[in-house]
């Protein structure tokens, strides 16, 4: 997940559910599921793997080189809390 501002341990709690499944059972919103939440724990704050992004223009002698590590939030599912 992107990431949030909660520090590693504490509990987050996610309301923009959108779809719910219980076996046969599947839930989808419009567009989110109402009543429907999911409680999680942050385990880890970290960064992606580096991608590079190059530019580059024939016949001028233009080039340029970037790179970008997304920041995310890893998360463990505690509960999910189906809606209506």
């Amino acid at each position: 997940m992107e990431l949030l501002s909660q520090d590693v341990g504490s509990s987050v709690e996610l309301n923009n559910v959108l779809m719910v499944a219980d076996g046969d059972k599947v839930v989808t919103g419009q567009p989110t599921v109402k009543g429907a939440k999911v409680k999680a724990t942050v385990m880890e704050q970290g960064r992606g793997k580096k991608v590079i992004v190059l530019k580059y223009k024939p016949k001028t002698r233009y080039s340029k080189k970037t790179g970008h590590r997304q920041q995310y939030t890893r998360l463990s599912i505690d509960k999910i809390i189906p809606g209506k």
